[in-house]
């Protein structure tokens, strides 16, 4: 391999150096003499790193192809990740979105409505935005929708609670989650987490190095097993993670459940984090807080949002309730994951909660309507379809149809039948418990849903 050193004039070097000109399109120029010596002086100094040796094609091919390797291996570096967060890997909401997107199948799998939020909460973000709402807001939460939060949570619960030192407001959900364990669970801690559970739950619980106590709910009524609870609460025990109603089965927990919950946890000193993101979706009975119960309201962090409840789960506006010296941590946490939460949406949120009661029972009846057109579809296609209370969501065993697990079988339907489910089995520590489950969603407007179920009758075969 011979290297033949090529490189440009002086006066061809300065060629290819667009001029650097002033608002009077003056040139800064250089005599050419001074030019050719600067370009000397600075070559001999590696100045221009750029100016590379040309090679020559004398190399032959095999030499090309093992450069050619080489080059591939620098390109096909794996993946880094730490090894907190090794074992999870793209959501399988993500996944699912994806093979519906290039299979043109119906997403009923992804919990996200496909019409819009009312237009008086748009309005008021719109408005927002023009009056210059626009800049970083407070790190907790703009004041009116902190106050907006505590006058929801007193008509709900009846809690008076301060919103200035007991209301955090977080960009989702998601984010009060994470800022929740982060804030409060320190590596090594024991945490009780019912299963199935939503995926964010695990991966934050990773990330805050917890040791996580699995407790599973089974079909069909996926009722607390308390036997198996109060065998694994203990006063090693920091928290309990409950979300009702619940995703992915649509269980809500009952009084008994919730009473036995919050006797174990006084008694062994125990904290709750409670994501009561669907609470205004409960179908078939009452939604308790467990905030509400007596004693629990100074060991209890209390999450929700506004996507779900308002259609609007892009605008990513949740928050955090609890005393302040839980409070504190959650903060802390939020401070260093997002600081604040966009300004303009924050003001559109208060007015929303501001809504009359008349637009929770509308909300109520237009889902039941939905829920009703997808489940009695499950049933006559044929699946065995669980009991859902509460939340968006049913579950149903997809066994009938002779797949070996739900990955398969959720595969299957996306491809051959053009309908999203998710697999449940992400849901476990163990995914072979729930491999005979799938969940599908009905927020979406009633033509979707016929139209999956008629797919479904059309193509679905046992």
């Amino acid at each position: 391999m011979q290297l033949q050193a090529t490189a440009p004039s002086a006066e061809r070097y300065h060629e290819m150096l667009n001029p650097v000109k002033f608002r009077s399109q003056t040139p800064l120029t250089l005599t050419t003499t001074l030019q050719s010596r600067l370009f000397r002086i600075r070559r001999k100094r590696g100045f221009y790193p750029f100016l590379r040796a040309t090679m020559s094609t004398v190399s032959n091919e095999k030499e090309a192809a093992a450069s050619q390797s080489q080059s591939t291996e620098m390109i096909r570096q794996p993946v880094q990740v730490a090894r907190r967060l090794e074992k999870f890997k793209t959501t399988i909401f993500t996944q699912m979105s994806m093979l519906a997107i290039r299979h043109g199948a119906i997403n009923l799998g992804q919990g996200f409505p496909n019409f819009d939020g009312p237009d008086f909460v748009k309005d008021a973000a719109i408005q927002a935005i023009k009056d210059g709402k626009n800049q970083y807001a407070r790190g907790y939460g703009v004041p009116d929708l902190n106050s907006a939060i505590a006058a929801r949570f007193k008509r709900d619960t009846g809690l008076e609670v301060d919103p200035e030192k007991e209301v955090t407001v977080t960009s989702g959900c998601t984010e009060a989650i994470a800022a929740t364990m982060l804030g409060l669970i320190n590596p090594g801690d024991e945490v009780i987490l019912f299963a199935p559970f939503y995926d964010s739950y695990e991966a934050t619980l990773s990330m805050a190095g917890a040791h996580i106590k699995p407790i599973t709910l089974k079909p069909p009524n996926f009722s607390v097993p308390l036997d198996e609870l109060k065998s694994k609460i203990s006063k090693n025990s920091r928290a309990i993670l409950i979300n009702t109603p619940h995703n992915p089965t649509g269980k809500m927990f009952t009084r008994k459940e919730l009473e036995t919950i919050a006797s174990l946890c006084i008694e062994n000193d125990v904290l709750v984090f409670t994501d009561e993101v669907y609470d205004k979706l409960a179908f078939e009975m009452d939604h308790i807080s467990m905030a509400s119960l007596p004693g629990m309201y100074g060991r209890t962090v209390t999450m929700n949002s506004l996507g779900k409840t308002f259609s609007l789960t892009g605008w990513k506006i949740g928050w955090a309730i609890a005393p302040p010296h839980l409070s504190w941590g959650v903060r802390q946490a939020h401070s260093f994951l997002t600081f604040a939460t966009s300004t303009p949406m924050q003001w559109a949120a208060a007015a929303a909660l501001r809504a009359p009661d008349s637009y929770y029972e509308e909300l109520k009846r237009d889902y039941m309507k939905k829920k009703e057109i997808l489940v009695e579809g499950l049933r006559a296609v044929g699946f065995k379809v669980f009991p859902s209370s509460g939340t968006y969501f049913v579950v149903v065993d997809h066994t009938p149809f002779g797949l070996e697990n739900d990955v398969a079988f959720c595969e299957y339907l996306i491809k051959e039948v053009g309908v999203v489910a998710i697999p449940t089995s992400v849901f476990y520590l163990n995914p072979e418990e729930g491999k005979k489950l799938v969940r599908f969603t009905f927020c979406k407007d009633e033509e979707t849903l016929r139209s999956a179920v008629g797919r479904m009758k059309e193509k679905l075969r046992k």
